[in-house]
């Protein structure tokens, strides 16, 4: 167990590669209760959405959910954030657990004269994602939704081993999978049913394994205040129309983010990378692949070096050879 933003939350059970493993291939479950739901809803709950994020909301139906970014008015990203909208004129905001105080702020800043509103619902909801290729089959003897007629992004209410709950068949490990929202106080319930009917339990470090094979950016790494988020992959996030901080997003980035694939030694956080001896980037994430064989990292690097195939990325002072792969770095 570790302090993470305010909570005690668990590296691991059984380990980091067996929950890995368990995801992979047959269903593991997270408790990401920690994060952060905001609920906006009024006549004007659309006209602010899209004035303060860089994905077209408007697209968005009841029972559907959209990945989205939260930019910020002088550059960077405050959050990326899930929007799942859950009736006409509602929308429930999920967001970074470390980023709750910081969003809010900055949410509650560009109201203006927006007739909605906006309701911090962080300690109402519990969240366990629950993904693997088994999740489906696992979930569907206890629900009363026919889960296979449901599509990626679905959210939609249901009852779950008797429990009113919302389910989302979204998630960050690059499965299938379905993410329940469940009320605070029959969270620790649904979970030991979720673990009774052969569900894994997994944590953070295997969180972190399958997101990095998945290629999906983590805030405070990938994405920060700072960063320019189209150094990353996710252009098709920014739509053509007004919002908050426009201006920054169109600059051209200075930096790519890329996928390095190397031999033998892990890479952390931080770690230097080079393009012939000379430093033109740093390691955002690294870690052992457990699906793969080897260590993997995305680096943020000079994009005029981003075409590169041959990188170094310096450990403890020693170059080690690194190969560019392109993101993701698997897909089921």
């Amino acid at each position: 167990m570790v302090p993470f933003g305010g909570w005690d939350m668990p590296v691991q059970y059984a380990g980091v590669k067996a929950e890995h493993d368990a995801v992979r291939n047959r269903a593991g479950v997270f408790d990401v209760s920690h994060m952060g739901e905001f609920r906006a809803t009024g006549a004007g709950a659309l006209a602010f959405l899209q004035s303060v994020t860089t994905n077209d909301v408007s697209k968005l139906r009841p029972g559907r959910a959209q990945y989205n970014w939260l930019p910020g008015v002088a550059g960077g990203l405050v959050d990326d954030i899930y929007i799942y909208q859950q009736a006409p004129e509602n929308y429930l905001l999920v967001v970074n657990a470390s980023n709750i105080g910081k969003d809010w702020a900055h949410l509650t800043a560009h109201t203006g004269d927006f007739d909605m509103t906006l309701t911090d619902e962080s300690g109402r909801w519990a969240l366990l994602a629950v993904q693997g290729p088994q999740a489906e089959a696992l979930l569907q003897a206890h629900t009363d939704t026919d889960l296979g007629a449901t599509k990626k992004n679905a959210f939609f209410a249901a009852k779950l081993f008797g429990f009113s709950v919302w389910l989302a068949r979204t998630g960050y490990t690059g499965e299938d999978g379905f993410e329940v929202f469940t009320d605070a106080s029959e969270a620790e319930t649904v979970w030991d049913k979720l673990l009774a009917i052969g569900i894994a339990p997994a944590g953070l470090g295997a969180r972190d394994t399958l997101r990095l094979e998945a290629g999906f950016p983590l805030y405070g790494h990938e994405f920060s205040d700072t960063i320019h988020p189209l150094s990353s992959t996710y252009t098709w996030v920014v739509k053509d129309k007004a919002h908050v901080g426009r201006e920054h997003i169109s600059a051209a980035p200075t930096q790519r983010l890329i996928g390095l694939k190397l031999d033998r030694v892990p890479v952390r956080e931080g770690y230097p990378v080079k393009v012939g001896g000379q430093v033109v980037g740093h390691v955002t994430s690294g870690s052992s692949s457990p699906t793969l064989g080897h260590p993997i990292a995305m680096a943020l690097v000079d994009a005029a070096h981003a075409d590169a195939l041959a990188f170094e990325v310096e450990v403890r002072g020693r170059d080690h050879p690194a190969t560019r792969m392109e993101l993701p770095f698997y897909k089921r």
